[in-house]
Order: structure tokens, then C-alpha cells, then sequence
């Protein structure tokens, strides 16, 4: 079992599965940092076995995620075992694209939990971040309160007099989390300020940009058409079965045959 990582640690890293060994019981895989070039792709999967033969002359055509390795909290769970790599790659490029400040937006929206039911959706959530707020000084009810109360502007608190000191702060500010749908993460209090999301990836792989893809045109092909070699069919159990019992039948055949002869002499 290969264990290398080629790129070092990406934005997040993938353990690529040969499936076909997989489905024969061995685990033959590596681990890649996304993203990757096509070139450092190409060479993973030959070392993998992706593109070459079992012992019927069938091609190893097809692979999976066994695993994930996401610095990001909660991306791990976004991402599934039968991921498409050209988006993955779109999703790695486009999160290490972004400023120190939008990353830790992103990962905050991502602890949110909008927009992340697929690598699609986290495309589009990379560009949709100013569609929250996130205030990096808040991480608890008591502190939403408190610049809610004194720090935005909202209310007067020099008007109260005396009663702005009976202030329920931790109250006051977790009533606005469930109203507004906020939450706390490691980069503080974030939520949805209600701007319109707008898609501007669609899921048709084609439109993902040639500088952030994974395959070319012409390695699907190789893919597609491993070899130019002659691929003898793999006979089925039964049809297996049938040559077995003629052979018998044969050889039952050659052994009455040798024991008349005899009887005769």
C-alpha cells in the first residue's frame, strides 16, 4: 500500500483508492494535496495501478476516496468517497485563492453549515462570502449581548440611567442567535446577513476553468481506452463449469476406453 503525499499538505488532502484492487482486497492508494497538477496526478495513478491490467487482461479503470485529511473544521464531512477530482481541485484552488480574512470566513460559513451539501455547493460558497458577517471578537451569547447593547449603536444605553446595569447580556444575546440563525466557531460569531447567494458554478463539469482541472480531454481518453492490446473475455462461473464438465466427460471417456483394451488383451 502506497502512503505518499505528493504535494505535501494541501488546503485539504485525499487518499486516492484503486477500486478495482480494493474490490479484490487489497488497499492500494496514496495520499494526494489538493491541489494538484494533471501531471502529479497521472503519475499517482500509475503508481496505484490506474490504467493497467488484472490477470484477465481487464484494465483498472476506476478509483475512490477512502479517506480525507481537511485542516478546514468541518469540510471532512462535506466531502464524500466517490468526489469528482476536477472539483475537488476547483474547491482547493479557490479556497487558497482567497485573502487570510475570507478564509476564515469561508471556514466559519462552513461550520454554519449552509451551503455545503456537496463540493458544488462549497464552490459557490467561496464566491458568496459576503453573504454573512463574521465578527471575529465574539464567541458567546454574553459577548453578542454586549455589542449588541453597547457597542452598535442600537440602543441608548445612557437613556436607561441605573437600569442598563440589570442588562442580561448572556440572554439578550442568545435570544438574537436563534432569531437571526448565528453561530460561535474558532474564528468567532457568524451569520447569514440575508444578501442573495448566487450560483456561479453549476455542477456542469465543463465549465470548470482548464487552469483548475485535473484530467484534459486527453487523459479521460487514456482512461477510457486503456490499451490497444487484445483483451481476452473473462469466462463466466458457469460457462467455467460447463468446460469443466465436458472435460470430465473426457477424460471418463479416454479412461473406459484404455480399460476395454485391456479386458480384450
Amino acid at each position: 500500500m502506497s502512503t505518499n503525499t505528493i504535494t505535501g499538505t494541501g488546503v485539504f488532502d485525499a487518499f486516492i483508492t484503486n477500486l478495482g484492487k480494493y474490490n479484490e482486497g487489497e488497499l492500494i492508494g496514496e495520499w494526494v494535496g489538493f491541489p494538484v497538477t494533471p501531471e502529479e496526478m497521472q503519475e499517482v495513478f500509475k503508481r496505484i495501478g490506474i490504467g493497467q491490467t488484472d490477470e484477465f487482461g481487464q484494465p483498472y479503470e476506476e478509483w475512490f476516496i477512502t479517506d480525507y485529511d481537511c485542516p478546514i473544521p468541518g469540510l471532512y464531512d462535506c466531502l464524500g468517497e466517490y468526489a469528482d477530482l476536477d472539483e475537488l481541485n476547483y474547491l482547493a484552488n479557490k479556497i487558497e485563492e482567497l485573502s487570510i480574512s475570507e478564509q476564515e470566513c469561508f471556514e466559519a460559513a462552513v461550520e454554519l453549515g449552509e451551503y455545503t451539501g456537496s463540493v458544488q455547493d462549497l464552490i459557490n460558497l467561496t464566491e458568496n462570502l459576503d453573504c454573512y458577517e463574521l465578527y471575529s471578537d465574539i464567541h458567546s451569547d454574553s459577548d453578542l449581548g454586549y455589542y449588541w447593547v453597547e457597542e452598535s449603536g442600537a440602543y441608548d444605553t445612557r437613556a436607561m440611567g441605573a437600569l442598563s446595569n440589570y442588562i442580561d447580556y448572556e440572554g439578550f444575546g442568545r435570544d438574537i442567535r436563534f432569531e437571526e440563525g448565528g453561530t460561535f466557531t474558532d474564528h468567532g460569531y457568524i451569520v447569514n446577513n440575508q444578501d442573495r447567494f448566487i450560483e456561479q458554478y453549476n455542477g456542469d463539469r465543463e465549465e470548470i476553468p482548464d487552469e483548475y482541472r485535473v484530467f484534459t480531454s486527453t487523459d479521460e481518453q487514456e482512461l477510457d481506452e486503456p490499451a490497444d492490446l487484445p483483451i481476452p473475455e473473462k469466462p463466466s462461473i458457469r460457462k467455467q463449469l460447463a468446460e469443466n464438465k465436458e472435460k470430465c466427460a473426457s477424460v471418463t471417456q479416454k479412461n473406459e476406453k484404455i480399460k476395454n483394451n485391456d479386458l480384450e488383451v
